[in-house]
């Protein structure tokens, strides 16, 4: 069921829009219920992280455009056996969980070189796991389902709802910079 007229511009759409709404609707989620105003104000986590007001926090979202490139490259080369597999959608979360979350390439908390080497408390660095890996599962059954039942809905709505993921970071750094 490989599908080899896959375009790469259609391949980096999906990819790129079902990571940025993901990462917005799971970034709200996790800033309200994580409370990462206080976190991010106080150590450890201070020293990492920008203030939840920063512009580049207000930006972040629509920034996560240069990820979801990164992300597409990468992963056009493995296309093959995610999209159209049985289960694919877990293939893909594995990957991403194994070599974005647990086995990156530096000390990031909540990975293990984190866990092993930095100062941050297990528990703080283990908290960050209600936030991505939701986020990676709901980007991973979105991409997969995206393929597997494509529509012209889907695109519709990836174009409005990064519209609207446009438009509010943008009144969000238009509102930081007014602070």
């Amino acid at each position: 069921m490989e599908n080899n007229n896959l375009k790469f511009g259609s391949f980096f759409w999906r990819i790129s829009s079902s990571h940025m709404i993901t990462y917005f609707i799971m970034g709200i989620i996790a800033a309200s219920i994580l409370n990462y105003k206080e976190v991010f104000e106080n150590p450890p986590l201070s020293y990492l992280m920008k203030p939840i007001d920063s512009s580049w926090v207000a930006v972040g979202p629509v920034l996560q455009i240069f990820r979801g490139l990164v992300f597409s490259i990468v992963l056009w080369f493995f296309k093959d056996n995610f999209l159209y597999k049985r289960y694919g959608w877990l293939k893909l979360w594995g990957l991403i969980v194994g070599l974005c979350i647990l086995s990156t390439t530096g000390p990031s908390p909540g990975s293990i070189e984190g866990l092993i080497y930095t100062k941050i408390p297990v528990i703080s660095q283990l908290k960050g796991y209600f936030e991505v890996l939701p986020q990676t599962l709901l980007f991973s059954l979105l991409v997969f389902y995206w393929y597997k039942k494509p529509k012209k809905l889907w695109n519709v709505l990836s174009i409005i709802l990064v519209s609207i993921i446009i438009i509010l970071c943008t009144l969000g750094l238009i509102a930081s910079t007014i602070n």
